[in-house]
């Protein structure tokens, strides 16, 4: 299957992978689910990912692993595109401005 989305800042989802290991396997699923999902509005997504939230910027929130964790992106359905911008617990999603939030390079 040829992928749909182009999902940008693969690598900073590979170093969320290494700092939640717990976590890791649900984030590549997630990958890879969305990497060959053919979504064209948030509507469609919602219906497949029930518990994702569209906020400000083209921001969307997922849960993971039943909502210990939170993964904000920003998707451009015209374009197809997904942004990684950021990847924690839901403690940690608590204390973040879930808009502006951006992944921090080191």
């Amino acid at each position: 299957m040829c992928a749909v989305f182009n999902i940008i800042n693969r690598k900073n989802l590979l170093a969320y992978c290494q700092k939640y290991p717990l976590a890791a396997t649900a984030l590549q699923e997630w990958y890879y689910e969305l990497l060959n999902g053919d979504f064209k509005n948030f509507h469609e997504l919602k219906k497949v990912y029930g518990n994702a939230s569209l906020i400000a910027d083209d921001r969307v929130i997922f849960n993971i692993m039943g909502n210990k964790y939170r993964l904000i992106v920003r998707i451009v359905f015209e374009f197809k595109a997904i942004q990684i911008k950021w990847f924690g617990t839901h403690a940690e999603y608590d204390k973040i401005d879930v808009v502006n939030i951006q992944h921090k390079k080191k």
